[in-house]
């Protein structure tokens, strides 16, 4: 059984006081709740103040990037080493808004991948194809090829401690969603390609979360998926409420 895995991405939003507001009434408001991973990734000049808001919690704290290089001159990037220091546990990977408006890709994610375990953060790894490639019945070759080169060198023990986000690009901030069938389809398809490629046990225990305009009226029928461990969520994660609402659904769906 995979602990359901729900992260916030907070893109670029919330200053350091809304942040530790926010975590503070979040961490209050799942202090008892179990069975479900809960993780916030609010931006860089945050992180230090959602990390020490979220000490002692059962709340995690993500970065929303890094960059592969341990330091050097690297203008306005930041190594694995720096977002471990603030106290944040895991780190986004290969955003569909960092491959579409900032030129990431899949050689890209997979060097930062290696930079977030040498760092000791667990990769928050982002898949999943453009409209133009669903609409062009690519959807599995674009999961495939974002896997095999994202995923390169990457060992089963290491498989099992990363998640992986399928988050269609055209359903993130879109307001579209996909279908609970459209995402399980696409779950299914990832899980067999994990098996195929790192062997049944370590495929069977990493999870699998779908990102894509999640909110607290269709994560109940997402999640009931059999392959869908949880979410990355979006604009509905900048409300406290609404998030906790998400957790909350999420954890009762995967029960």
């Amino acid at each position: 059984m995979r602990t359901p895995f729900i992260a916030g991405n907070w893109k670029m939003h919330k200053t350091v006081a809304d942040t530790v507001k926010y975590v503070k009434e979040l961490r209050g408001l799942v202090k008892d709740m179990t069975g479900v991973e809960i993780v916030v990734a609010p931006p860089f000049t945050a992180l230090h103040a959602a990390g020490e808001a979220a000490r002692n919690s059962n709340v995690g704290v993500a970065a929303q990037d890094l960059h592969w290089e341990r330091e050097g001159a690297f203008t306005g990037e930041i190594s694995a080493g720096m977002i471990a220091e603030t106290g944040a546990e895991y780190v986004i990977i290969g955003h569909s808004e960092r491959r579409t408006l900032f030129g990431e890709t899949d050689a890209s994610v997979n060097r930062k991948i290696a930079a977030a375990f040498a760092g000791g953060l667990m990769p928050i790894v982002c898949i999943g194809e453009t409209l133009d490639q669903r609409d062009r019945n690519e959807t599995f070759s674009v999961l495939d090829r974002q896997i095999r080169d994202g995923l390169d060198g990457v060992t089963s023990e290491q498989l099992v401690q990363l998640v992986i986000a399928y988050e269609p690009v055209w359903a993130i901030g879109t307001g579209r969603n996909a279908t609970p069938a459209q995402a399980a389809e696409a779950h299914g398809h990832i899980r067999k390609r994990l098996q195929q490629w790192f062997g049944a046990q370590p495929s069977e225990l990493c999870r699998v979360i779908y990102g894509g305009s999640v909110k607290p009226e269709n994560i109940g029928d997402l999640a009931s998926q059999p392959d869908v461990d949880g979410a990355l969520v979006g604009g509905a994660s900048l409300d406290v409420k609404a998030f906790f609402d998400i957790v909350s659904r999420s954890r009762d769906a995967a029960v």
